[in-house]
């Protein structure tokens, strides 16, 4: 395995870890921001998913 994907894994590894442990604290506070979070996540899915998926061939005009 090479030194970067060794840094990686780690680094995600932290973060994992770290998220647990925040959440796991701040259950209450996180579990209120779930709502916006799903009305945040619905503009950003339109935005970011699927580009170039209204392409319907060629018209003629």
């Amino acid at each position: 395995m090479s030194t970067s994907r060794t840094w990686l894994l780690v680094g995600a590894s932290l973060a994992v870890i770290v998220i647990f442990f925040v959440l796991r604290e701040h259950w209450a506070h996180a579990l209120g921001l779930a709502p916006y979070l799903l009305l945040l996540a619905c503009p950003l899915l339109h935005l970011f998913h699927g580009h170039g998926g209204h392409d319907h061939g060629d018209h003629p005009q």
